[in-house]
């Protein structure tokens, strides 16, 4: 885990690439191989070939494909998981957007997001961010620069082609009345409305539900092509942000929230749930 984006020198080691790296060095280990031989093998210094393990620069499909056969590695969804995460790692590296001003952390994250093709988010304390209300954003008494940017984010619903979206919210979220009553109000109806969008799913885990592993702590899973294939795990609490870059734990937290999705309301029911604390306000 990461809590934020190093750098070295005019590189950049960036999330994705260290997922891949840590790839290719399970496989070198199972294999018994040392870099100083991966070196030999693509004709580069071991320096590079530590560099491209660690995520700092990206890689080429040539140096995968030699890599994978030196290691013994041939099974064809293994060699082109690798291969389509390099590929998206490289286009990463190159789009210059327009969160390119925001802080670091900030930056990486959104990124990530927009080069995704799914995210699942389970939220304890806050809406999420996608779907948060301009009033609600500015609530959060977030600088200028972050409000614009989060309402930015956005757009991510309506591309084409469109995010697709799961958010599960615990209930508590929807009850603490950010910015007041007529603030939360308008994020109320917000919900309501984003939430019919075939390409958002959005479900309440109410109080009924009781205690559940997953109370502890937020997370996004971010996905970028099949699901599971190749998630990473974004966490953020007061002062930090964690990614889970391992396939390991990102898929235990895949799973967990699959299990807090199970135990929630189902998206009818949430927006039932949703219209009721509304007229509560």
């Amino acid at each position: 885990m990461t809590a934020s984006q190093p750098m070295q020198g005019n590189s950049t080691s960036t999330v994705l690439g260290r997922r891949l790296g840590g790839e290719l060095i399970k496989l070198r280990t199972a294999a018994g191989m040392t870099q100083p031989q991966a070196a030999k093998v693509l004709s580069a210094s071991t320096t590079k070939v530590a560099k491209m393990e660690r995520g700092w620069v990206p890689i080429r499909d040539p140096d995968i494909r030699a890599l994978c056969e030196l290691y013994g590695t041939t099974e064809p969804t293994v060699v082109g998981g690798l291969l389509e995460l390099a590929r998206i790692d490289r286009e990463r590296r190159k789009v210059k957007g327009w969160w390119s001003s925001l802080p670091r952390d900030v930056r990486e994250y959104i990124e990530l997001e927009n080069v995704a093709t799914s995210i699942k988010t389970w939220q304890v304390s806050y809406v999420p961010g996608l779907l948060q209300s301009p009033d609600y954003v500015r609530a959060l008494q977030r600088t200028e620069q972050l409000a614009a940017a989060r309402l930015e984010r956005q757009r991510r619903l309506v591309d084409t082609p469109p995010l697709t979206f799961h958010a599960v919210i615990h209930e508590a979220a929807l009850r603490c009345q950010v910015g007041g009553a007529g603030v939360m109000g308008g994020q109320l109806d917000h919900l309501s409305q984003v939430s019919r969008k075939p390409n958002v799913t959005l479900q309440v885990l109410p109080f009924q539900a009781g205690s559940h592993r997953a109370l502890g702590a937020a997370f996004n899973v971010i996905s970028f092509a099949d699901p599971g294939a190749m998630d990473v795990v974004y966490m953020e609490a007061p002062l930090i942000q964690q990614w889970a870059e391992g396939g390991e734990e990102a898929a235990q937290h895949a799973a967990l929230f699959e299990s807090v999705a199970s135990a929630a309301l189902s998206p009818d029911d949430s927006r039932a749930l949703i219209s009721s604390i509304r007229k509560e306000l």
